[in-house]
């Protein structure tokens, strides 16, 4: 079951908090450009890398439960088998939508994430859908 635009576009504009799991620390990786771009539209981003205390100076967090704020959309930039552990996160922590960025499909981690009423968004990337609103 894909997503469609009009969902992606009430998605993204109606939220404003966003996890980023997998971000990298260097520039030049996908994750961090899209953070970066992310937190320029105006989100708070929450970096969830357990081997760094910050990355674009803000705290860095293990995992979603360490984070003390609520999170609307959790971005993942982890392989697609080690999806369903972040999934099983995001249902526990109340986010509204899991995002899987290009390249990331997991449909039986979907498929538990729809079911417990969570909007997913797989292979798509969080940067290029926002900048097409």
């Amino acid at each position: 079951m894909l997503v469609d635009l009009a969902q992606i576009r009430h998605l993204l504009t109606t939220s404003r908090t966003i996890a980023v799991v997998g971000l990298s620390p260097k520039e030049s990786r996908p994750s961090n450009q899209v953070a970066r771009y992310l937190i320029s539209a105006g989100f708070r981003v929450f970096p969830v890398n357990p081997g760094q205390e910050t990355i674009l100076g803000l705290p860095c967090y293990p995992d979603l439960a360490a984070i003390p704020e609520s999170v609307e959309i959790v971005d993942i930039f982890r392989k697609p088998e080690e999806v369903g552990p972040v999934v099983d996160e995001a249902i526990k922590i109340g986010a509204k939508a899991v995002w899987m960025q290009e390249g990331i499909v997991n449909e039986a981690a979907a498929a538990k994430a729809r079911a417990a009423g969570l909007v997913v968004v797989m292979d798509r990337c969080i940067k290029i859908d926002h900048q097409h609103l």
